[in-house]
């Protein structure tokens, strides 16, 4: 009641990660964050993944610490160190 008056909700927004949904609702988040909310969803991925945006058919590769500004259909890929695909 008044706990719910005094924090700002946040709108939650759904970015992608290996082809699922994700739903988050922070605009900028780490690596860290984004692999953790995806294990939350039900990605079957591991933190020790190695994260990596899709953008225009491009892969960047997304550090644990580095910083990702995220919106609604922001596309990431997790793979796993070994996975040469």
């Amino acid at each position: 009641m008044a706990q719910e008056a005094a924090t700002k909700p946040q709108k939650s927004f759904d970015i992608i990660v290996n082809k699922k949904h994700v739903p988050v609702s922070d605009h900028s988040m780490t690596g860290l964050e984004i692999k953790q909310a995806a294990i939350s969803a039900g990605v079957a991925i591991e933190l020790s993944f190695q994260l990596a945006e899709i953008k225009n058919k491009k892969r960047k590769i997304i550090g644990d610490s580095d910083t990702v500004g995220v919106k609604e259909g922001s596309e990431f890929v997790a793979t796993s160190g070994d996975d040469n695909s």
